[in-house]
């Protein structure tokens, strides 16, 4: 019923042929001012002087729509979104447009990243009521208490005015459809997290779990990597668990899809081959026509995926793909205080991809030596025609070094230095035009997933600089983002940190904090992440279930109440939380740690294993793992312990927890093996110690 809702708009709908005036700023003055001066989210800045009355997510406008009777209009998008900008130009700052909405609605602006929890709602509801045609911008209609009745995405002006009257006249002349409506979003809403608590022991099996895996390699393309069809997401997680599998599996199947994905990947157009970092999805199943914008939260998890495929395979793309991308986070989006910025827009100049992309002559007159243009754009795939639009060029690769090099006449060490200074000529060409726009807000989770990013090149490549910065972002977090209690906040911008944080952001760097312990052995950073597990608890957790709620009890309360279980571009929080509970409670003799999430995994486990598609769950299966087989517990002590952590940490162990220092430290796993006279390496399981050694090698043949 509900998904033949948008149909009825279409047996209804008035012709409106009012002249219409668009909104503009006049001698350096805007005309109109709304209620999103305020906000310091770039998204909403963006909005504030439309002439729509638009006011932020928050109790006043709720009761402003109460009082006055009037339907919410909730729509909702981010800095960097392509279609939110078209939405915003072509309805939003029309006068005429404007008014229908303001004379009608209470009109609500929100920034997704700033607000996931209204977000999420609000796309669920309108997977539920538009045959799951969703995306942003995300235009919701709700009652005045909140519960939504019909949400959509980008409409053109006309359309989107014949949707405006179609909810004013049915609002005035059948209010009771939109109450059933809402009755049964609601309803559906609260099903979404449902689970099927059979309170029964899970149990581990190899069997289990390749079965699971198995459904997931049948989704994946192994000609072109990532899964199947187009557009292609990234989607890190599920490749990190395939890592995983293959560690403890051997299976080839595994790896190979890792490493046909990330190959893919890094010589495609939605890898930035001049300045790093990568573009958010890939439009073709090529992976080269990129939807250009950049985003924190994919870097950062792309980073953490090359790095630890560089462990297993040591291909020296990966490393460099990798190094790259830190780079660039460094040069484009690191601020002065230590955190990074959220986002770059995919437009600059009001046209999409404009600063990335090339003609040929552009590159001709950039390099000005015939020799290093044709090898340039002979290698990445630039021709007069032109591979996109309007005769512009997307840089990408389809062929190997060595047999660029051969074809002309050049060793592929003369090739590669003669590509890193085209390279470099462009990227100083490339940054004189004009930038994508910069969503400078920070987010909490975001960061993050970027500090275990350092982490994780700091593991693998042994660079003592990637340490240093993350523990520059880790210090950043507690100093900015974190209160006394241990309570987090959400967003930073110019000072200030004003939305309290969701659970993501406490899973994320609760996890980001063990990796620094284990990168670092500062036990400071393992008792950090315990008071924000712990806060965590009392604020988040459901006794219920086992999981936590994705909002905090102290947050004024929505339509519902959600949990987020689906891992998905960004793993689930209560995935991300229950495996970081598992580490901490190995790490602090905390039994209740484990068991919480032992009940976490068992209460999700079997929409895992039911799942068509478990990829979804690729974080809770990466949890399964873990707890198939006890971790290693890896002590490395005494007063030259430095070298040999990092010498070790360069092998990929993800059933490793490293711990030590120069001294004995307060870990109870590590009382009596500190010697003054000399460095020994410790290789325990379930608190049982093999002889120590004083060599990696020797500590990885017991491992072995």
């Amino acid at each position: 019923m509900l998904r033949l809702f948008f149909f009825a708009l279409s047996s209804w709908m008035l012709i409106w042929s009012t002249s219409c005036q668009t909104s503009g700023s006049q001698g350096g003055k805007h005309p109109y001012t709304n209620a999103l001066i305020d906000e310091s989210s770039p998204y909403l800045l963006q909005h504030a002087h439309n002439p729509v009355n638009w006011h932020p997510w928050g109790e006043k406008a709720l009761e402003e729509a109460k009082k006055s009777d009037k339907l919410l209009l909730i729509s909702i998008g981010y800095a960097a979104c392509h279609w939110c900008h078209v939405m915003e130009e072509e309805s939003f700052e029309d006068t005429a447009v404007a008014r229908i909405m303001n004379e009608y609605f209470i009109p609500i602006k929100v920034d997704r990243e700033e607000r996931p929890d209204v977000d999420d709602i609000y796309m669920t509801a309108c997977q539920m009521s538009s045959d799951g045609s969703c995306g942003w911008p995300l235009n919701s209609f709700a009652l005045p208490d909140g519960r939504p009745v019909w949400a959509g995405t980008y409409y053109p002006k006309k359309q989107w005015v014949e949707i405006l009257e179609y909810f004013i006249k049915t609002y005035r002349e059948d209010r009771e459809k939109l109450e059933t409506y809402a009755d049964q979003l609601k309803q559906g809403l609260q099903t979404v997290d449902a689970l099927d608590l059979d309170n029964q022991e899970a149990s581990y099996s190899q069997e289990a779990i390749q079965q699971v895996t198995r459904k997931t390699l049948a989704g994946i393309d192994f000609s072109k990597g990532g899964r199947k069809g187009a557009p292609k997401f990234p989607v890190p997680v599920n490749f990190e668990y395939l890592l995983h599998y293959y560690y403890l599996s051997k299976d080839e199947k595994a790896l190979e899809a890792v490493t046909v994905t990330l190959d893919n990947i890094a010589r495609g157009g939605i890898y930035d081959h001049l300045g790093g970092g990568f573009a958010r999805y890939a439009t073709d199943e090529n992976w080269k026509v990129p939807h250009f914008e950049k985003m924190l939260y994919d870097n950062a998890q792309l980073i953490s995926l090359y790095a630890k495929a560089y462990q297993v395979t040591k291909k020296p793309l990966y490393r460099q793909v990798a190094e790259e991308s830190l780079d660039f986070a460094l040069r484009e989006w690191q601020m002065k205080e230590g955190g990074f910025y959220a986002s770059f827009d995919a437009d600059s100049e009001g046209e999409e991809g404009k600063y990335y992309v090339w003609s040929k002559t552009e590159i001709e007159q950039a390099l000005a030596d015939a020799v290093l243009v044709d090898l340039f754009c002979d290698y990445f795939e630039v021709t007069d025609k032109g591979n996109w639009e309007e005769s512009k060029n997307i840089l990408y690769r389809k062929k190997d070094l060595a047999d660029v090099a051969k074809k002309h006449q050049l060793t592929v060490e003369q090739a590669e230095e003669m590509l890193q200074k085209a390279k470099k000529l462009l990227l100083e060409k490339r940054s004189a035009r004009t930038a994508p726009g910069l969503d400078d807000k920070t987010l909490c989770s975001w960061n993050a997933l970027m500090l275990t990013a350092f982490v994780d090149a700091y593991k693998a490549f042994g660079e003592v600089k990637h340490l240093d910065h993350a523990r520059q972002l880790a210090a950043f977090l507690t100093q900015s983002m974190m209160q006394n209690d241990s309570r987090l906040n959400r967003n930073y911008k110019d000072g200030k940190s004003s939305i309290n944080a969701f659970l993501d952001d406490y899973a994320l760097t609760i996890t980001a904090f063990v990796d620094l312990y284990e990168a670092s052995f500062d036990e400071k950073w393992l008792f950090e992440a315990q008071n924000l597990l712990d806060y965590v608890h009392q604020h988040f957790y459901d006794a219920a279930t086992g999981l936590c709620f994705y909002t905090s009890d102290l947050d004024p309360p929505l339509v519902i109440r959600k949990k987020e279980i689906g891992d998905n571009v960004i793993p689930s929080s209560n995935s991300v939380l229950a495996r970081a509970a598992l580490r901490l409670g190995y790490y602090l003799y905390r039994s209740d740690y484990l068991e919480w999430s032992e009940r976490a995994l068992q209460a999700v486990w079997p929409q895992v294993e039911a799942s068509t598609n478990p990829d979804y769950f690729s974080n809770w299966c990466a949890l399964y793992l873990e707890r198939m087989k006890p971790p290693y517990e890896v002590a490395i002590v005494g007063k030259d312990f430095a070298p040999l952590h990092r010498e070790m940490m360069q092998h990929y162990l993800p059933d490793v927890l490293y711990l030590g220092g120069a001294n004995e430290g307060s870990l109870e796993l590590l009382k009596g093996k500190w010697r003054s006279d000399m460095t020994q390496i410790y290789v325990c399981q379930n608190k049982v110690c093999q002889l120590p050694v004083q060599e990696v090698s020797r500590a990885l043949d017991q491992l072995r």
